[in-house]
């Protein structure tokens, strides 16, 4: 029983950090910001929960696995909004898409004077 729980934890643990490079790696290669926002959100919950996921099995007191699951809940809420806050926040400031004309991309978006002042 020990060798398959060591054997699943080494699984997630693997997929997860893989994940995570595979996100890094979107991050730096993708064309926009909101491309390269989009695969680290995903990518990065994923591979988080899942190292999260494999740590938890390895977790031998009963604290540390409430401590793991609370950091994986606190991860799966703030994560995807500030990613969501972020691409609003470039939207709202006129940032661009790659490869899509500027045409294409005009919309109702806020007014200068709708945005919140810079420090």
């Amino acid at each position: 029983m020990e060798l398959a729980l060591d054997v699943a934890s080494w699984f997630c643990l693997t997929v997860g950090a893989a994940l995570c490079v595979i996100g890094a790696i979107g991050t730096l290669r993708l064309p926009d910001l909101y491309t390269r926002t989009h695969a680290a959100s995903i990518t990065d919950t994923l591979g988080a929960g899942l190292v999260l996921l494999g740590c938890l099995l390895q977790a031998g007191t009963p604290l540390v696995a409430v401590k793991l699951v609370m950091i994986y809940a606190f991860m799966l809420y703030t994560g995807p909004a500030a990613g969501h806050a972020l691409v609003k926040a470039a939207y709202a400031r006129g940032v661009l898409a790659a490869g899509i004309p500027e045409e294409a991309q005009e919309g109702e978006r806020p007014s200068e004077s709708d945005l919140p002042e810079e420090p």
